[in-house]
């Protein structure tokens, strides 16, 4: 099977006979009359540019590229319109003037196609004269295309002086789709999230996103029917690779890449990313993640002091997900629309979504993220810090591990640190989720403190903490809760711990273990 992993041209994957997961009912069912201006929001690699090519080459009437999908039952007139289309994937936006450069240089193209040149003029008079120049030459309305809008402002998020132009010079080339209206048949933007909506596309205010419209929920991404369809010859062969049964492969994948929701109640839908390239490799690994760290926005997470609790499980308000205007203070619509976090449910009553991690893919590499922005040391090598913690808990060594997270606070720096209460809570809360990753851990969380139980195949840790409290309160509490009541049968030996952290010193002051 000829996979087209980084092809994102619809014609290419056709002609060179690769696989292709059929989305093109959707490209007729939004493309219908009545449906004009559209925005799609989708994290990265998630196959938005293929998406838009195939609207392109829909667009173009090229008709024998769609022979035997679904599409060729349902389009009756094929008829060939222009198209112009945007693509901001590969520019460097370090400056207005380099967002005007990418302006002018799509510009002289469809110019030089079309037979004008309006050089002279700034991008959005220029682009409105093309528009208008292009159909009075071939009698068709024009559609727009444009590729990752947002790519300018996601590579700015620090300078928000040069976000604030960017935005201003986006708002007023955009604008022009709303003036030209009887000049376009169809215009459809991408991007990861739907920036600044009130000032980006404050003047189009007639575009529509289907971003969390449940018809278009898996327009981009792969669904577990269509991925049967298609691949249980290559999952055979994943499992028979790597030793396993072909359902516990289906559930590897499943857990790894699968998860995504882009509306509530909508059917999850695989990484086709992560998905192609396993299947074409036949090893799971985190090809997503990797592509990209989300270290800016991990680094926002620290800086916001936000309590890392709520990323599985925390709840965001309806209007916060559809669009961002700012990020200081809340980051997480900019997490969720960047695909780190998804819709697990939602709450009609109060308009609320609750959110979490897709899948292990993206939870594992996430976490990883975190620890070093909590640490001193950012080069450090977590994995193998990681490594030591859970070799003393494997090997009942409770006093090594309790030096090892006393030192790990000693060494953190107080530059960082942020609010006492959520630094506390937010290093616990990401070494005992990298140790559930080799462990079986279970937390419940309160204000000011972290309660833990961690098992072994020979061990039990029942684990209380407090802040500015004492460790004799924090063992009583696992003794009058009954904390360690469900493991009195159980034949692995059982340690209790009470940890007091201190925010004086923002460090472990004492602990105390029980046998």
């Amino acid at each position: 099977m000829a996979y087209p992993i980084g092809i994102q041209t619809f014609s290419e994957i056709i002609e060179n006979r690769c696989v292709y997961v059929d989305k093109t009912a959707h490209v007729y069912n939004m493309t219908r009359p009545g449906s004009k201006y559209l925005f799609l929001g989708r994290p990265r690699r998630f196959g938005k540019s293929l998406m838009l090519s195939t609207l392109e080459t829909y667009f173009l009437g090229r008709k024998e590229l769609f022979r035997g999908l679904a599409i060729e039952q349902m389009e009756k007139d094929w008829i060939k319109y222009p198209v112009l289309r945007l693509d901001f994937n590969t520019g460097n936006y370090d400056s207005v003037e380099a967002l005007r450069d990418e302006f002018h240089r799509h510009l002289e193209q469809w110019e030089a196609i079309f037979g004008d040149t309006y050089s002279d003029r700034k991008p959005s008079e220029r682009f409105l004269q093309v528009i208008e120049l292009v159909h009075e030459k071939t009698g068709k309305q024009v559609v727009v295309l444009v590729d990752e809008y947002d790519k300018p402002l996601l590579q700015n998020l620090n300078r928000q002086d040069l976000q604030d132009e960017l935005k201003a010079e986006l708002k007023s080339f955009y604008s022009v789709l709303k003036t030209q209206d009887r000049h376009i048949r169809f215009a459809f933007l991408t991007g990861v999230t739907k920036f600044g909506k009130v000032s980006v596309f404050s003047d189009l205010n007639n575009l529509k996103d289907i971003s969390m419209d449940e018809r278009y929920a898996d327009i981009c991404g792969i669904t577990e029917r269509e991925m049967h369809s298609l691949f249980d010859g290559e999952i055979e062969k994943l499992a028979k690779k790597n030793g396993i049964s072909f359902e516990q492969a289906c559930q590897k994948l499943k857990e790894t890449y699968n998860g995504y929701h882009f509306c509530p109640g909508a059917e999850g839908v695989y990484n086709p990313f992560s998905l192609l390239n396993a299947l074409d490799s036949k090893r799971l690994g985190d090809y997503w993640f990797e592509t990209g760290t989300p270290t800016f926005l991990v680094k926002l997470l620290r800086d916001s002091d936000y309590d890392l609790n709520n990323l599985q499980g925390g709840e965001a308000e309806a209007t916060e997900l559809s669009g961002v205007n700012s990020i200081e203070g809340n980051p997480i619509p900019l997490i969720y629309q960047s695909g780190y976090l998804t819709i697990k449910g939602y709450d009609e009553r109060f308009e609320r979504y609750v959110l979490g991690f897709p899948n292990k893919e993206v939870e594992n590499g996430f976490i990883r993220q975190l620890l070093p922005m909590y640490s001193q040391d950012k080069k450090s090598n977590t994995i193998f810090d990681v490594k030591k913690f859970v070799s003393d808990v494997e090997k009942g060594n409770p006093k090594n591990f309790m030096i090892r997270l006393q030192t790990f606070f000693e060494d953190a720096d107080y530059r960082i640190a942020g609010k006492k209460e959520i630094y506390f809570q937010n290093v616990m809360f990401v070494i005992f989720k990298m140790m559930g990753f080799y462990t079986m851990v279970e937390r419940t969380t309160a204000r000011g403190r972290v309660d833990v139980v961690l098992k072994t195949k020979d061990y039990i840790y029942v684990i209380e903490c407090k802040l500015d409290g004492s460790v004799n309160d924090a063992l009583n509490q696992i003794e009058e809760r009954g904390y360690a009541k469900p493991f009195t049968m159980d034949p692995r030996r059982l340690f209790k711990i009470g940890i007091n952290f201190s925010s004086e010193i923002r460090g472990i002051a004492e602990w105390k273990i029980v046998m």
